[in-house]
């Protein structure tokens, strides 16, 4: 099956162009990653802090059934223009990719349908390619797809 979120790597290169387009407008997509409510429901895991503002932080986390930490990811917000667009690092604790620098760009399509551009630069090409062995492109794409079918419900 053809994944609906598509993950663009250059050989070579150290970056990332990830690109999904959502049957969803621009404002619910946009929703969809600032509401902690909501990023819990599609990521799958709890959001400890979300400050939608220039210099805010985030944090999320993922637990198993015993109550062990699995994930935990964190970074800062650079830049943020609701509807439009986030800058942030994004770091994944106990990974050994280090930080990458996130672009996120929400675009309307039509009244009903939006697409999301991510732009992440790593370090080096050997630390993007290392999260590339991870199951990366199929965790996203069944992420995206909770996103659409979760957001979509609440039109």
């Amino acid at each position: 099956m053809e994944l609906k979120t598509k993950i663009s790597a250059e050989d070579g290169k150290h970056d990332l162009l990830i690109t999904r387009e959502f049957n969803l407008p621009l404002e619910l997509l946009f929703k969809a990653h600032v509401e902690p409510e909501i990023v819990e429901l599609w990521m799958g895991t709890k959001v400890l802090k979300l400050e939608n503002k220039k210099h805010g932080g985030w944090q999320y986390e993922t637990s198993d059934a015993k109550g062990n930490v699995v994930f935990r990811a964190d970074g800062v917000f650079h830049e943020f223009i609701p509807n439009q667009k986030i800058t942030r690092t994004f770091e994944m604790e106990n990974a050994s990719f280090g930080v990458q620098l996130e672009f996120l760009e929400f675009e309307k399509l039509t009244g009903d349908t939006s697409k999301l551009t991510i732009y992440s630069v790593f370090k080096s090409a050997g630390l993007r390619d290392q999260m590339l062995r991870l199951p990366f492109a199929q965790g996203l794409n069944m992420a995206h797809n909770r996103l659409q079918d979760i957001v979509k419900k609440l039109k």
